[in-house]
């Protein structure tokens, strides 16, 4: 597995990391906790050093399971969490809205390093922006918990580029992580330009578009009840036959590098900075191996080129989340 660094900072990683939310919330029942202990260390077995999760996740049963499963190598990986919603800690209930003031942040934090089964975590990101606590309060409490040694890094997810800044000018930021991929391509405009201008690395979440990037979703596809896609813009019935012009394009792609147009998504993505760290996220060890494969996938610059300009030609129908999710985005 290749590894790269996360922008200027010290922290480096797997090219390609794990996104584990989907192994207990987001895309359906919950897998089985023992299959998800072997998925988790299969990829750190294949050279994945950097693990994703999220307190929001379960709420909490997802740190859990990242936990348990890396409690027996927790030195040989980079372990990535997240704060930020209006969590109960000590009930994992849901609140309306966000939570980041500093109080919060500190008794959250105590409770992933539970969950996670460790001292410290590598990489704790602010999971939405709270207009309701400055950026800078919210920097500062990251900097002290940095300076207890409970943190190695900070991140923001999501946030805007005015914020980003913000943030930076008060602890260094190692990395954002937005959703990215070559049919979202919000961040290209500002927070991309932005994170190269300071050195942060950029995680981008979902880079198979939620799994419709694969070719495997089609006008057929049903979702469980419990699964968010079945209420997303982008995966109604309308929209998904208007995009399956885009996987189209990408099995023209894939045929012609020998590889899948899942592979050609992530070889994209990794093509765009070599700062560029994709964190798909999978249930089945079949398609880790595939993901994980997408390092040795080579996109010429004519290619990308190519592929550029074909895209431009495709309108892609739906907004990428509902409403009441995409108001907390781009703060």
């Amino acid at each position: 597995m290749q590894k790269r660094r996360l922008g200027k900072s010290t922290l480096e990683v797997s090219a390609i990391g794990l996104g584990c939310m989907g192994l207990s919330y987001g895309y359906g029942p919950a897998t089985d906790r023992e299959e998800g202990i072997r998925i988790i260390r299969a990829a750190a077995e294949r050279g994945v050093t950097l693990f994703d999760t999220a307190e929001a996740y379960g709420p909490f049963t997802n740190e859990e399971l990242v936990g348990e499963a890396l409690g027996p190598i927790r030195n040989q990986v980079v372990i990535a969490t997240k704060f930020g919603w209006n969590i109960d800690p000590e009930t994992g209930q849901r609140r309306a809205g966000l939570n980041s003031r500093p109080e919060h942040i500190k008794v959250a934090t105590e409770g992933m390093l539970k969950r996670l089964r460790t001292d410290h975590i590598d990489l704790l990101y602010q999971h939405r922006v709270d207009p309701e606590v400055p950026i800078g309060e919210v920097a500062g409490t990251l900097k002290d918990l940095i300076a207890e040694g409970k943190v190695n890094h900070y991140g923001l997810s999501e946030a805007g580029a005015q914020t980003i800044r913000r943030a930076h000018a008060v602890h260094p930021i190692t990395a954002i992580q937005s959703e990215y991929s070559i049919w979202t391509r919000d961040p290209e405009a500002e927070v991309l330009p932005a994170c190269e201008e300071l050195g942060i690395g950029f995680v981008p979440w979902s880079p198979l578009g939620q799994g419709f990037l694969t070719g495997k979703i089609d006008a057929t596809t049903t979702f469980d009840s419990s699964d968010f896609r079945a209420s997303f813009p982008r995966f109604t019935l309308a929209a998904r036959e208007a995009n399956l012009a885009l996987v189209d394009l990408l099995k023209q792609i894939a045929e012609r590098k020998k590889a899948t147009p899942a592979q050609v998504a992530i070889a994209w993505l990794l093509a765009q900075r070599p700062w560029i760290v994709p964190i798909p996220g999978t249930t089945k060890l079949y398609r880790l191996e595939e993901n994980l494969g997408s390092v040795g996938v080579e996109l010429a610059p004519v290619d990308l080129r190519d592929i550029e300009a074909s895209f431009a030609k495709i309108p892609v129908e739906g907004a990428r989340l509902p409403e009441q999710i995409l108001q907390y985005s781009n703060r």
